[in-house]
């Protein structure tokens, strides 16, 4: 009996070694999550280049207003720190006057998550980021503002994105994100080099 107990046991531990092994395989073969690759780390390499833009805005959002204005610009998307960062400016001319905008996109490594900060030249100053992430090609972004004294939540999505163009969309809601009203659209077409 004591002979045939140490061959099960060998042959037990033999086989747990082989379970932990092929665990262990199992585990070198799943993509680095903090790689660039799998990180969302180049979300936007997409924009990086020169873009003409058609950009309309909602004169006074949330105020049951319909009045749109219409520019046209361009806009120039830099990569900054091998991806993890760029900076977008837009320059943009209408009817309702000149626009000149700029946005700083920070990619944070450990929520994988980018802060869209954007500023106006008229205003001086960055806006609250909105805080999200690329999804099935799709980018959307939160936050919470105040406009007219009131607390509304702000929501930019990213969407149609192809090697030539992507649509940029900003809505408002002031109750709580059940509705939202779209106050901000802009096309952006690629500039041959």
């Amino acid at each position: 009996m004591k002979q045939l107990r140490v061959p099960v046991v060998r042959l037990c531990i033999i086989c747990l070694l082989a379970v932990f092994l092929s665990f262990d395989g199992v585990a070198q073969k799943k993509p680095d999550p903090s790689s660039a690759e799998s990180s969302g780390q180049h979300d936007f390499d997409f924009e990086i280049g020169t873009w003409k833009t058609h950009l309309k805005r909602l004169q006074k959002p949330l105020t049951g207003s319909t009045t749109w204005v219409e520019y046209d610009g361009i806009s120039v998307v830099r990569k900054v720190w091998d991806g993890k960062a760029n900076l977008l400016e837009l320059v943009a001319d209408g009817p309702a006057g000149h626009f000149e905008g700029l946005s700083l996109r920070l990619y944070n490594p450990e929520t994988r998550q980018w802060s869209l900060n954007f500023a106006n030249l008229k205003g001086g100053s960055m806006a609250l980021p909105t805080i999200g992430e690329f999804k099935n090609g799709r980018g959307e972004f939160y936050n919470q503002e105040t406009l007219n004294g009131r607390a509304i939540f702000v929501r930019f999505i990213i969407s149609d994105v192809t090697p030539t163009s992507a649509r940029f969309e900003q809505s408002f809601s002031e109750d709580g994100g059940k509705t939202w009203e779209v106050n901000w659209i802009a096309v952006d077409t690629k500039v041959k080099d």
